[in-house]
């Protein structure tokens, strides 16, 4: 089974090509153009008509079929119109326990979190939003939560206010201590920086905690664009908590990869 997966996220195309049932390859982009979305999908995604830079991207066969799951519909209305496109929903998702207006990412991660981590498993999908999502060990949903993410927070508080400034995250790079912001901060961006990182670790440890309780020896991984800062962060106050938990970019896709060979069965 070969083909293109595309999860459609609140600002960015994560695409994933999968080549005899494996996960190949995996690259982003930002919400493309409706002409450049035309252009790669009347041209069966060749090479040579993607937007210059993208790092990862492999050789496509020509045409493929596109597996598509998004929860965002003016995305999901434009890459649908491609030939070969199937659309992933939450009803074609094998996830025991789901309710309706659960989001088709989050049932995706949450699979794919319990079958390549095992089950009971807690999803913290740290993105535009971040959500925990939480299976136990049938492979059931229990259920989850959703938050504004770390740069939602930061934005609207820019966007929303008079006078407060954007305050960006430092990037957090591989055997470099991560610092923790001063909490009692004595200038604005500073006082955000605090205000947003020590109330998302209050809520995020609260969380893993609760989950802990129910399923003591259940996996935690993160997922998402802003998974290894809000791992990095969490390791800084509570070392003993992050070194128990596990980081996974690719829960979606591997989520997709059991739906796609399903419908590939089906068909």
């Amino acid at each position: 089974m070969d083909g293109l997966a595309l999860a459609i996220g609140n600002s960015r195309l994560h695409w994933g090509w999968f080549h005899h049932r494996s996960l190949a390859a995996t690259w982003d982009t930002p919400h493309l153009s409706d002409s450049v979305a035309e252009r790669l999908m009347a041209g069966g995604f060749a090479p040579d008509l993607w937007p210059p830079g993208i790092e990862g991207l492999p050789s496509l066969a020509n045409h493929p079929e596109l597996y598509i799951a998004s929860p965002v519909k003016s995305q999901l209305q434009l890459w649908q119109q491609y030939q070969y496109a199937k659309v992933i929903t939450t009803r074609e998702v094998p996830l025991a326990g789901t309710y309706p207006t659960l989001g088709v990412d989050r049932a995706l991660a949450l699979l794919g979190a319990g079958n390549r981590w095992g089950w009971p498993v807690l999803v913290v999908d740290a993105g535009t939003a971040l959500t925990f999502t939480g299976g136990d060990a049938s492979g059931r949903l229990v259920g989850g939560a959703i938050v504004p993410g770390l740069g939602l927070q930061l934005r609207s508080l820019r966007e929303k206010t008079a006078a407060l400034p954007l305050v960006e995250l430092p990037e957090p790079k591989a055997g470099v201590a991560f610092p923790l912001p001063q909490r009692w901060a004595r200038d604005t961006p500073g006082a955000i920086h605090s205000g947003v990182i020590y109330t998302v670790l209050a809520g995020l440890r609260d969380f893993i905690q609760a989950w802990w309780q129910q399923f003591p020896h259940s996996r935690v991984v993160f997922t998402g664009g802003d998974r290894q800062a809000l791992w990095a962060y969490l390791q800084a106050q509570s070392p003993e908590m992050a070194v128990l938990a596990h980081l996974d970019p690719h829960l979606i896709f591997w989520g997709l990869s059991l739906v796609m060979g399903q419908l590939t069965i089906d068909n």
